[in-house]
C-alpha cells in the first residue's frame, strides 16, 4: 500500500458537529500515481456527488492532503458500508478509500480483500 496514504490529513470547509460513528472516505479523483486533467477529475467528481446524493445517505465535503507534498484531492466523507464503498471506489478507479469507525481511521484497498489497515485517530487527522 502507497505510504502516503499514511501521512494524510483531512480538512472540512465547514464545522461538522456530528460525524456518524461508521463512515468512509472516498474520491473520485485521479488514483495515486495517476494524472488527469483537471477537468477528468472535476467530471469524475461530479458523477461520484450525483451517486453519493441518490443513495439518500449522509455525505459531508473533505479535502484529504499531504502536508509534506500540499497535494490535495477532494472526497467525500459518506455513510455507507465497506463493501459499498470498495465498489464504488473500484468504479471511479481508486486504488484505496478510508474508513472510520468509532473515530479509528483505517485505509483499504479497493480490490478485495478488504483489509483495513490502522492510520491515527480521524479527529487528530482532521484540520
Amino acid at each position: 500500500m502507497n505510504s502516503s496514504y499514511f501521512e494524510t490529513r483531512f480538512r472540512s470547509p465547514r464545522p461538522v458537529t456530528r460525524w456518524p460513528a461508521e463512515f468512509v472516505v472516498i474520491s473520485a479523483f485521479a488514483t495515486t500515481g495517476q494524472t488527469w486533467t483537471a477537468q477528468q477529475n472535476e467530471d469524475a467528481d461530479r458523477t461520484l456527488a450525483s451517486d453519493l446524493v441518490a443513495r439518500g445517505v449522509w455525505l459531508e465535503r473533505v479535502t484529504g492532503y499531504s502536508p509534506a507534498t500540499d497535494h490535495a484531492e477532494p472526497s467525500w466523507a459518506v455513510e455507507l458500508s465497506l463493501d459499498a464503498a470498495c465498489i464504488l471506489g473500484l468504479r471511479f478507479h481508486q486504488d484505496a478509500i478510508y474508513h472510520v469507525k468509532d473515530d479509528r481511521l483505517s485505509v483499504t484497498r479497493c480490490i478485495a480483500p478488504h483489509d483495513l489497515v490502522y492510520v491515527d485517530s480521524f479527529r487528530l487527522r482532521l484540520d
